[in-house]
């Protein structure tokens, strides 16, 4: 049964990617919810297994660098994985490669069982898997997003998806450094496995495809060639490529997220739980951030890019106001500042890609994307640890903090023609409409 069109008061709530229009689009669009949920399971489940994880690194070795390592695991995985991960998105089935994903993943995650004090090397590999198959789920689900939803709820399903992953932080630390403390942490292993199984069940009832259909005779290239077409293609579109360097610029800075667990276990003495506060507190910042960065981003996003801009700099210098914080409860404020502006300006950013690139190409874009945020990320959290070991965690909160404001800067000054264009002939949406 087609689902009915929306009236003028649902088109005027979609505008704005609120709140309301968020309930609306999850009341009318069957398939988007069923992804939505898929993922605020699954990353539910990822945010209990990562405050488990690395409270126990902490507390075995005693030394920042470890979660540094652990963060650099992952992200390395990630990023290696990411070049035939965006090949596979644009040439298999979008669904079923998610699917295949999540069931995969089951396994991995109860691997986490034989991990303990004699054993906390097994983390670092298995960590590393879970990113392998995170490369290619990922892309597939933002590159898929702009088939299952109307061109006019784009911007809301774009932060709704970017406040998912707040949400889910917020709730998952939280509640994660809870079970692990008072059931163990086995438990939070385990729930992260059933988490993928929930997840690949949601995904196999979606009817819409998640992808446009193909052209008879279309070809895929090889890998190489994929990855050469996607270096050729965001060098051409000046757009394109500022808004995949926005996000490789901010891996620079993100970073600090190898200080959390840091700042809760041993600057405050509160150990997991701790943890999943500062943690809950980056979660409701990174839920508020994106549906804030729409609104000031302006009516046809016209101010997309400056929006950006802005969001950079409020999160980098809430991070060095970390370094100072007094307090946990201090501490958590900051985070949530911090995180307004790191959600906004991932969300902005990609919304941006999910309009201006074609679906041909997109999941390799977001791969390429998502590979390059990860390789910066994986060098900041390395750097922030090794500063935290040598001069200490609010020193090292400070350094990464100003890291993001320089940036912030940079970026700025090259979009400074880019932001002029489309503060005045607005941001293009060339997405055609869905199914």
């Amino acid at each position: 049964m087609p689902e009915r069109e929306p009236d003028t008061v649902d088109q005027e709530l979609e505008a704005t990617a609120g709140f309301r229009a968020s309930v609306s689009l999850l009341r009318r669009n069957r398939d988007f919810r069923r992804l939505f949920l898929a993922s605020v399971i699954s990353l539910g489940g990822d945010w209990f297994l990562f405050v488990a994880i690395t409270s126990l690194i902490v507390q075995t070795t005693g030394r920042a660098i470890d979660v540094g390592l652990a963060i650099l695991a992952q992200e390395l995985a990630f990023f290696i994985a990411s070049p035939p991960a965006g090949v596979l998105v644009d040439r298999l089935d979008r669904r079923t490669l998610m699917i295949v994903c999540d069931l995969a993943r089951i396994g991995v995650c109860l691997s986490f069982l034989l991990v303990g004090a004699g054993t906390i090397w097994l983390a670092y590999p298995l960590l590393a898997l879970l990113s392998v198959f995170g490369a290619a789920f990922d892309p597939a689900s933002t590159a898929a997003t702009p088939n299952l939803v109307e061109p006019r709820d784009l911007p809301t399903a774009n932060a709704l998806n970017g406040s998912l992953w707040g949400t889910m932080l917020a709730v998952g630390a939280g509640l994660g450094g809870i079970v692990a403390t008072v059931f163990g942490r086995d438990t939070a292993f385990v729930i992260d496995a059933v988490s993928f199984g929930v997840s690949a069940l949601l995904l196999w009832g979606i009817r819409r495809p998640f992808s446009e259909a193909r052209e008879p005779g279309h070809e895929h290239p090889r890998m190489i060639d994929a990855t050469v077409e996607v270096l050729h293609y965001a060098r051409r579109d000046h757009d394109v490529l500022a808004l995949i360097g926005v996000k490789a610029g901010f891996g620079l800075a993100a970073g600090v997220l190898a200080l959390i667990p840091v700042f809760g276990v041993d600057v405050f003495d509160q150990g997991e739980i701790g943890v999943g506060a500062l943690m809950a507190a980056r979660g409701v910042g990174a839920f508020v951030g994106p549906f804030l960065g729409h609104r000031i981003s302006g009516e046809g996003h016209r101010h997309l890019f400056g929006a950006i801009g802005v969001a950079l700099v409020v999160f980098g210098l809430s991070y060095m106001a970390l370094g100072l914080a007094p307090t946990l409860w201090v501490a958590a404020i900051v985070i949530f500042a911090a995180h307004l502006g790191g959600g906004a300006q991932w969300v902005l950013s990609t919304f941006g890609l999910q309009v201006l690139v074609p679906d041909h190409i997109r999941g390799r874009v977001f791969a390429f994307d998502f590979a390059m945020i990860t390789l910066s990320l994986a060098i900041s959290s390395v750097i922030a640890a090794v500063v935290s070991d040598a001069a200490g965690p609010r020193t090292a909160a400070v350094f990464v903090g100003a890291m993001a404001v320089l940036w912030a800067i940079v970026w700025s000054w090259l979009t400074r023609g880019i932001r002029r264009r489309t503060t005045t002939e607005g941001f293009s949406h060339p997405i055609p409409a869905a199914d």
